[in-house]
């Protein structure tokens, strides 16, 4: 008799009774994944999950049928010698990684005298006791009103800290060698940043100021509300990514690890930022990308297209920061830097900068991109890697529209405020564009802008030349003997 033909993909069924057979063991209630032989000495009949017969199974009568159906599990590793060609590119890439840290490796951030401006202020937690409101025009000293301009900002908020109602807070050292102390600080009404009892804030100290004004208010105690919300958001990652949501969690810990403990002081201490910025960003590309999803071929096609995309910015973004003459130094946090580590190479600092923030979103491109193929393959393994890579285009060229647009939008949102200055001067965009501040952010922007759309058909072609090699395997003679009718004779190709 003839077998019947069924769908290369065919459903799970339920188990044919305690003495169906599977290879040298027994059925147990459901079907297994891979081979289900029919009971010794009865042909194998329509209640087959396959198509192709085992061996020197024999077509019909007393002949010994198997079959066979798919898994839909993790894809089949590649071949052993694919796996030594990544190994021999990637393992001397890790090794190089491995001796930089090591090299450049700083003993933590050198040590400098503080100037008391900016973020280098001495700082304690405190907290607000007291507040009582009075009559700004009882704190002025001058006793008079002023009468200038009210329409400009300068002469409104003069009036309103003379006629407004001021506050006078108390507050309390909680932390430090003045422990216990307190201070009063006058709030004025035009200030943003209102102070009320219990109040949790955060205060400077000047010990070379009058004893009265060595305290002050800089700003205000965060720390519980970021906690809470960076619990809740690991707790989310958890909850919907499980195991791998775990494991993503940890790679980002390693990261600010990487980030506090290697690439800020190395810089510090006077280390190229490029070299620095290169090295700490491979590091937590491998380790990220490998904990994150396994030590396997696909992640390891993933890791060489972002390294290809990396290496890409960093040319890109050396050659434009140099001809636009950006100096990497446009505001006070940038200048305090320089003035406190004149060795500091701001422009390579500003570089540096760009390869790690386009770090992220590369990460996520070319892991997408990899799976697809991958995917695709598991589809049709007998699609060859034109067919592969003109799929796996497709579907990166919708994703390089969202992750331009992402990334355009964030940097603009963070730039936000000075657009805003722009917008009130009405400056041309001419003028806007080619002032230093917006610049470094076209030039950021535009740069990982097209580290990213490179990234999509690299790690495409990358993803289809591997999983193509290796396409006569156990996977492809299955899928290809599962559509057609059973042979006498001819058994399952196995994977070599």
């Amino acid at each position: 008799m003839t077998t019947p033909q069924h769908p290369p993909f065919p459903p799970r069924r339920p188990h044919r009774g305690p003495n169906a057979e599977e290879g040298d063991g027994r059925a147990t209630g459901h079907v297994p994944a891979f081979a289900h032989g029919a009971p010794e000495g009865r042909p194998e009949t329509g209640r087959g999950h396959g198509s192709s017969t085992e061996g020197g199974g024999q077509g019909a009568g007393g002949g010994h049928g198997h079959s066979h159906t798919h898994s839909h599990g993790p894809a089949a590793p590649v071949s052993r010698h694919l796996r030594k060609v990544i190994a021999a590119v990637l393992i001397p890439f890790a090794a190089a990684v491995v001796v930089g840290l090591a090299v450049l490796w700083p003993g933590g951030a050198p040590a400098h005298e503080r100037t008391g401006v900016g973020f280098d202020r001495q700082t304690q937690e405190a907290t607000v006791t007291k507040v009582v409101a009075l009559s700004c025009q009882s704190l002025n000293a001058s006793g008079g009103t002023p009468t200038g301009d009210t329409s400009t900002a300068e002469g409104s908020s003069a009036v309103q800290q003379a006629t407004g109602e001021c506050k006078r807070a108390t507050i309390r050292v909680d932390t430090g060698d003045d422990k216990g102390r307190t201070f009063n600080e006058i709030v004025q009404p035009d200030q943003s940043r209102q102070l009320h009892e219990g109040q949790k804030v955060v205060v400077a100290y000047e010990p070379s100021a009058p004893k009265d004004l060595q305290y002050s208010v800089t700003d205000i105690n965060r720390r519980l509300p970021l906690a809470l919300l960076a619990g809740i958001f690991a707790l989310a990652v958890v909850v919907v990514g499980r195991l791998r949501g775990l494991m993503a969690l940890v790679s980002l810990t390693i990261s600010f690890l990487l980030l506090n403990f290697f690439i800020l002081p190395a810089i510090l201490q006077g280390s190229n930022p490029l070299v620095v910025a290169v090295i700490g960003s491979s590091a937590i590309m491998l380790i990220a990308l490998y904990l994150c999803h396994g030590l396997s071929a696909r992640t390891s096609v993933a890791v060489l297209g972002t390294l290809i995309s990396l290496l890409l910015i960093g040319v890109l973004g050396s050659l434009f920061i140099g001809w636009a003459a950006l100096t990497g130094n446009t505001d006070d946090n940038t200048g305090l830097i320089h003035g406190l580590y004149p060795s500091i190479d701001m422009s390579g600092l500003l570089l540096a900068g760009v390869i790690i923030g386009s770090l992220g979103v590369l990460d996520d491109v070319t892991v997408t991109q990899t799976s697809a193929v991958w995917e695709l393959h598991e589809a049709n393994p007998t699609m060859g890697w034109r067919g592969l890579y003109r799929a796996g285009i497709r579907i990166g060229r919708d994703h390089i529209a969202s992750v331009v647009n992402t990334l355009v939008l964030a940097y603009a949102g963070a730039a936000l405020p000075l657009l805003l200055l722009f917008s009130i001067a009405q400056s041309g965009v001419g003028t806007v564009a080619n002032s230093e501040l917006v610049a470094e952010e076209i030039v950021r922007t535009l740069v990982g802008s097209i580290g990213l759309v490179a990234s999509v058909p690299v790690t495409t072609a990358l993803a289809a030349l591997v999983v193509s090699a290796d396409r006569p395997t156990a996977a492809a003679g299955a899928a290809a003997g599962a559509g057609a009718p059973a042979r006498g004779g001819r058994g399952r190709r196995r994977k070599r």
